[in-house]
């Protein structure tokens, strides 16, 4: 997930600055990264019809947090998956989820 010389990417959002507040104050994480993937979604059938065609819908996240580091991975995505619940309901529509050793 780190940037190749010629990837660029935008200063983050507000939703982007949103997540990464959640997630600070659910896990404090000793390693967060999240990548804003939407523009590979754009103009998707399901993403269009969805509503969510307007940018910071689909990110992947890297995380290393020591309160997720001996559950099962249905455990941590599930609660990373509550920690952004309000997300969720206002218009994220994918998170690509990787819990690392940190």
């Amino acid at each position: 997930m780190t940037d190749s010389p010629t990837t660029i990417q935008p200063p983050p959002g507000r939703r982007q600055q949103r997540i990464q507040a959640a997630l600070h104050a659910a896990f404090a994480p000793s390693r967060l990264e999240l990548v804003d993937e939407s523009a590979q979604h754009a103009g998707h059938r399901g993403v269009v019809e969805s509503g969510h065609d307007q940018g910071e819908s689909h990110f992947a996240l890297r995380i290393a947090a020591a309160s997720l580091q001996n559950l099962s991975r249905l455990e941590q995505h599930r609660r990373i998956n509550q920690a952004l619940a309000v997300e969720f309901a206002g218009g994220l529509h994918a998170l690509r989820i990787t819990v690392v050793q940190g």
